[in-house]
């Protein structure tokens, strides 16, 4: 697709200068002169549409992790840091649970804005904003949650800046990771398959997606997801675009198929429900006014993509 990289959190040109996260003395001169974004259990900090840059020595970064470095923006050395271990003061609006968390925490050594859930705000960022958000968000979570060596079991530490964490003990190196995961627009003529999960808001629908297996190809899982998961067959498969998709770091690979078969047998362990729905009816969908179907979130590629088939914008 030519316009593939204008999906939300897709290329921004970033700096991400690799060769200086092996320099230590050059890393501390820049996150001495950069600014730092701050993370909240993957909420970055925002005052309205902007993410909240702040200097190193900021209050709010007492308690935070050591800064991941994201790159280098229009001469900026930009970093990331998980507060995830701050404790909002008593009465302060606690996290939700649920599809989507509308809380908004707000820190007492920042004046303005709070740490906000980057779903509601996603579109609302410049592209080069969402690329620095999304890795900060990824890499965090990566280092959150790989905090022991996977070899021997000792706690690793976090290296070149961020972007590694080596084991003391083992010497083991272990790098982030990104999960592939195929999500497929699916037609058969004048239709598109799509499907809704259980526990999403009422009326949504969205394409097919699911993880690639070990030992398998893009094209292999995208037949085997649509498969099992509808009883649907496809043939040919292509390539549309990609998205980073960091709940919490995921690739969403976009490919294309025409299905071989039309009837559909749902795994009810995968879905809730799913349907063929037509061009015209996509239209009213995307209208708002169509009497049972929600289109899937703004900013996701399933949104890009099944938009793009409409304006036939997939070439």
């Amino acid at each position: 697709m030519r316009i593939a990289e204008t999906v939300t959190f897709g290329g921004s040109a970033l700096d991400r200068r690799a060769g200086l996260r092996r320099d230590a003395a050059g890393l501390a001169a820049a996150l001495a002169s950069g600014a730092v974004l701050p993370l909240w259990r993957g909420k970055p900090l925002m005052d309205g549409e902007r993410p909240v840059w702040v200097p190193a020595g900021h209050p709010a970064l007492a308690p935070a992790s050591e800064p991941v470095f994201l790159g280098i923006d229009d001469g900026v050395a930009r970093f990331a840091a998980d507060l995830s271990d701050w404790s909002p003061e008593a009465g302060a609006q606690g996290i939700e649970a649920g599809f989507f968390d509308t809380s908004v925490q707000q820190h007492p050594a920042v004046t303005k804005g709070g740490f906000t859930e980057l779903r509601g705000v996603m579109t609302l960022l410049t592209p080069r904003e969402a690329e620095l958000v999304a890795t900060a968000k990824a890499l965090l979570q990566w280092h959150r949650s790989h905090g022991f060596c996977s070899t021997c079991g000792a706690k690793s530490g976090m290296a070149q800046g961020g972007w590694q964490r080596t084991c003391p003990a083992c010497a083991a190196q272990h790098f982030p990771r990104t999960d592939p995961v195929v999500i497929m627009l699916v037609t058969r003529g004048n239709s598109v398959l799509l499907g809704r999960s259980p526990g999403w808001p009422e009326g949504m629908f969205s394409l097919l997606a699911g993880f690639v297996e070990p030992g398998e190809t893009l094209e292999a899982a995208v037949r085997r997801e649509v498969q099992e998961e509808t009883g649907v067959t496809c043939g040919a498969v292509s390539y549309l675009a990609s998205q980073p998709w960091p709940f919490p770091a995921s690739l969403m690979i976009g490919a294309r198929t025409e299905a071989t078969s039309h009837d559909i047998r749902i795994d009810p362990e995968e879905l809730e429900q799913a349907l063929w729905v037509t061009r015209e009816d996509l239209v009213q969908v995307f209208a708002g006014s169509h009497p049972l179907i929600r289109p899937s979130r703004k900013g996701a590629i399933a949104h890009f993509i099944l938009r793009a088939w409409l304006a036939d914008r997939l070439d």
